[in-house]
């Protein structure tokens, strides 16, 4: 019966000496997911990303680049500058704005549509070789067909951008 508290003593102590000898050690984790040296990195140029889909909604433009700068400043310490010659690039454009039937009916009608927004982006670290990423994201949104575009564009736009950004910096300056 005496062997249960000395085993619960032991167990105590072997965790207390492993911590001990991992204190030199340190454990570092950012729940942004950033993972940027800032002693190396300390600027960014983010272009505008002009839209070069066939399908136009012209505040696209500004929702996307608005929500990706805040989404930087929020998340990191680099400093957005008007300079190319920057420590990292982000440029590109959006490529793709579509509409699509989903969900078709018996009577051959589609109940839902999916709105579909591609990005190209193109990173580029001016700081360290074989980092740089030319990629095409892709999002989209369902909503009933019932409703028309134009009432729920504004928001399905900002929940698809909001997605692509996450997307985008999580494979960029996210290091995932």
């Amino acid at each position: 019966m005496n062997a249960f508290p000395f085993k619960y003593i032991l167990q105590r102590l072997l965790i207390l000496l492993v911590f001990c000898g991992l204190g030199g050690c340190r454990i570092s984790y950012k729940l942004n997911g950033a993972a940027i040296d800032y002693s190396v990195y300390k600027t960014i140029y983010v272009s505008n990303f002009p839209i070069r889909a066939a399908l136009v909604y012209p505040p696209l433009q500004q929702t996307f680049e608005n929500e990706l700068l805040d989404y930087i400043t929020r998340n990191t310490r680099l400093r957005t500058v008007d300079n190319p010659n920057s420590d990292l690039q982000l440029e590109g454009e959006i490529t793709g704005y579509s509409l699509s039937p989903q969900a078709v009916t018996e009577n051959a009608y589609a109940s839902r549509t999916r709105l579909t927004i591609q990005v190209k982006i193109r990173y580029v670290d001016n700081k360290a070789e074989g980092k740089d990423i030319d990629q095409t994201f892709s999002a989209y949104r369902d909503f009933d067909s019932s409703e028309m575009l134009t009432d729920v564009q504004d928001q399905l736009c900002n929940e698809i951008s909001k997605e692509l950004v996450d997307l985008i910096f999580n494979a960029t300056l996210g290091d995932w």
